[in-house]
């Protein structure tokens, strides 16, 4: 019975570990894009106010600015929700820490 306890325990392990590996590219993954988003952000504002130096049409730098607003609030929606899955993944390697230790 001992062998086949410990089969199953290496193969916790090995599952653990895995686990752990792919949560850390999660995590990776997630940091590159938060710096994409950042670049996105400048890059947004300053767009902006080219289009209000340079748009002769009063209208026309209206519904360009309008549409920049609401690409930026759904970035912010988009970082509220990595910062979640960010959160999420930290509480899983916890876990995962915690039993890697209990053994």
């Amino acid at each position: 019975m001992s062998n086949t306890e410990g089969s199953a325990g290496q193969a916790e392990i090995s599952a653990l570990r895995e686990l752990e590996a792919a949560l850390g590219r999660l995590i990776q993954e997630l940091t590159l894009t938060r710096g994409r988003a950042s670049e996105a952000e400048a890059k947004s504002a300053e767009l902006a106010e080219i289009v209000k130096r340079f748009t002769g049409d009063e209208g026309e730098a209206g519904r360009l600015l309008t549409r920049l607003q609401s690409l930026e609030a759904e970035n912010a929606d988009l970082r509220a929700r990595f910062d979640r899955g960010r959160q999420g993944v930290e509480r899983l390697l916890a876990r995962i820490k915690f039993l890697e230790e209990q053994r």
